[in-house]
């Protein structure tokens, strides 16, 4: 291949790495958005309070302003409510329809706004970069379709992204809607992740082989949707945690550990079952790949990772769930899941040196 198609596709992969590092940015300041409660700092989307910049003093905002956002997310949430009657999800929609939770309008708050605000600039910024990686991608059409058009479908994704985004405002942050926001989130990192690796296979360095048995793929890939089930469970012992936190006003924050119940207890003992899975698998990588490979040092990071989310899971649990622990818990999370899928694709890399 000459240079300067190597010059294209290295230009490609620092870009999608780049995207993929803002993608896990945002999920960290998304984390720090429910952490201090600013998702409904701003009540309408895409603008903030009708603004492109958001006030700073409730003085800017007209006196019924409440009143005004909550029957602008009324008028919009009728509308997803009629879309979800027509795609048959009836159920869903009735749920939503007569929820009242949705109706509760927030006060100003300043920081909460800002906080908030500042999330959806860096949603802007990942729109940017992800534009920038279909740029990118489109002189290497020649070399591989795939790229182009799995690089299209990643800005159709974070397209749909803000989409959902602005339903979950318009929900007043209904449970399932966050869960399914960072689920998208999560698949946004993988897209992004394998247009990287693939891209990496056209170049004149493709590193080391080794002789790694399937078994090492397999348990690895087990791991991948224990993990991303992991995950799940914990969104709903947030959900479990955002009621207990609403009910007791903020406060007692020592107790709601204790009043969660039987979905901590399911989240904290599967983490031994994800310990001991990730345990096997790094001592298998450890006995069948070289020392100085990719696929050594990323098994290292991923058990490192998982070690570090176990201890902040304890943190969390035992100390009261200290507030700066849980967008690090969350983002270590969702690493966690992206490592686990690039050492896949690098393990199955191996397998097809085995077969030339």
């Amino acid at each position: 291949m000459n240079q300067s198609i190597d010059k294209k596709i290295s230009s490609f992969r620092r870009v999608s790495f780049l995207t993929v590092i803002a993608v896990y940015f945002l999920i960290l300041v998304g984390g720090i958005v429910r952490t201090t409660g600013s998702g409904m700092g701003c009540p309408d989307w895409p603008k903030c309070f009708g603004s492109v910049v958001p006030p700073t003093s409730v003085e800017q905002l007209p006196d019924n302003y409440q009143e005004i956002y909550l029957e602008k997310r009324i008028a919009k949430n009728e509308r997803f409510v009629a879309t979800l009657e027509k795609l048959g999800f009836a159920e869903t929609a009735a749920a939503i329809a007569n929820d009242k939770s949705i109706l509760i309008e927030q006060e100003f708050n300043p920081l909460k706004t800002w906080i908030e605000y500042v999330n959806r600039l860096i949603g802007v910024l990942i729109g940017f970069f992800i534009i920038l990686t279909v740029w990118k991608s489109f002189p290497l059409w020649k070399v591989d379709k795939v790229l182009p058009i799995l690089a299209v479908a990643s800005l159709i994704l974070v397209l749909f992204q803000g989409w959902i985004g602005s339903l979950v405002v318009s929900t007043n942050l209904l449970h399932w809607m966050i869960t399914f926001h960072m689920m998208l989130a999560i698949l946004q990192v993988i897209m992004l992740i394998y247009l990287y690796h693939r891209s990496g296979r056209f170049l004149q360095s493709k590193g080391v082989k080794m002789d790694v048995p399937s078994k090492i793929e397999w348990l690895l890939i087990a791991a991948l949707f224990l993990m991303i089930i992991q995950i799940v469970l914990g969104t709903q012992v947030r959900e479990e945690i955002d009621q207990i936190s609403f009910a007791l006003g903020n406060m007692l924050r020592g107790e709601w550990i204790e009043r969660i119940g039987l979905p901590f207890l399911i989240h904290r003992s599967y983490s031994l079952i994800l310990l001991g899975v990730h345990v096997l698998y790094f001592f298998w990588a450890f006995k069948y790949t070289l020392r100085k490979s990719s696929i050594n040092y990323w098994s290292q990071l991923l058990m490192i990772l998982v070690i570090i989310e176990i201890a902040t899971g304890m943190g969390m649990a035992y100390f009261a769930i200290p507030a700066f622990l849980q967008p690090i818990h969350l983002v270590i999370g969702t690493l966690i899941v992206g490592i686990q899928f690039l050492l896949i694709l690098q393990l199955r890399e191996q397998k097809q040196f085995r077969l030339k």
